[in-house]
């Protein structure tokens, strides 16, 4: 019999090998049944529908980038006739690859460009962000002190740290990154900016989670072994829905990874976030939906 800590690891791997089957599977079914037309993501030329007015900007995580973090979600999106795009964000010199490690609030500096480059572009009056770990973090700096909330009608953030968690948590993400292990001997201001009770993090979060106008949305995982305890991820405020992946779907057991960027149980809650009116229910028959 299996000591019960390893149990738990190799059940949770299952769980991360299934979802990503179905999110390799899926998406045939799910283009079939849709009519949207079929564009890809970072398409400058995307003008947004009556049904979907609003571009989507995606944001990376902590060593992600923009292509690496959204091959599951970007598709899902677009082949909802969303126009999507993703940025680059916190690169160090001569550190390819892996992005998100600058510090955070140059790094919404970036992001405040990308989204006046996106609204120039479609002619949007303004932008939903999603993001998932830092990226669901950072772009609050961006509405807080940089104008961001005039132009962003929704943040949703995937297993967000918005209250930070420990070095050690960040540290786990290191073996999905080959190579990035390397990059700890060198200076990564974004990992100390995401450490509970950093500066930066106490700054942000003084006065208030929110700022008026933006709606917020939480999905976080109680298997999240980055940011801890995944409660660390919740908003308090007004238009703020906080939502634990497992209430919808208790046989989930993605951890903080996998729920950014396989898992399709998430993209349905994503989509509800996105277009609230057309919400239907997120359930685990969601995953081939």
């Amino acid at each position: 019999m299996l000591p019960r800590k390893p149990w738990k690891q190799a059940v949770r791997a299952l769980s991360v090998l299934l979802l990503t089957a179905a999110a390799t599977l899926a998406p045939t079914a799910a283009a079939q049944a849709d009519t949207a037309p079929s564009r890809g993501w970072n398409d400058f030329t995307c003008k947004p529908s009556a049904a979907h007015p609003r571009p989507v900007v995606l944001v990376h995580g902590t060593f992600g980038n923009s292509v690496d973090n959204w091959l599951g979600l970007a598709p899902y999106l677009v082949n909802r006739d969303y126009c999507v795009f993703s940025l680059d964000y916190g690169q160090l010199p001569g550190v390819p690859f892996f992005n998100g490690l600058g510090p955070i609030d140059k790094s919404a500096g970036q992001l405040a460009a990308y989204v006046d480059r996106v609204l120039a572009s479609t002619g949007a009056a303004e932008v939903d962000l999603v993001g998932h770990s830092q990226g669901g973090m950072m772009p609050r700096h961006y509405l807080k002190f940089l104008g961001g909330a005039a132009k962003v009608n929704a943040l949703v953030g995937i297993a967000p740290d918005n209250h930070g968690t420990t070095l050690n948590g960040l540290t786990r993400l290191l073996p999905y990154f080959p190579g990035a292990e390397d990059l700890i001997g060198t200076h990564t201001p974004a990992l100390a900016d995401q450490i509970a009770g950093s500066a930066f993090l106490t700054r942000l979060n003084a006065g208030g989670d929110t700022v008026p106008g933006v709606r917020y949305t939480v999905i976080a995982t109680k298997y999240d072994e980055v940011v801890t305890p995944y409660q660390s991820g919740w908003l308090s405020g007004p238009d703020v829905t906080n939502v634990l992946l497992q209430d919808r779907c208790a046989l989930d057991l993605s951890e903080h990874v996998a729920i950014g960027t396989v898992d399709r149980i998430v993209f349905h809650e994503v989509n509800n976030a996105l277009d609230p009116a057309h919400a239907t229910p997120t359930t685990c028959l969601s995953v081939v939906g």
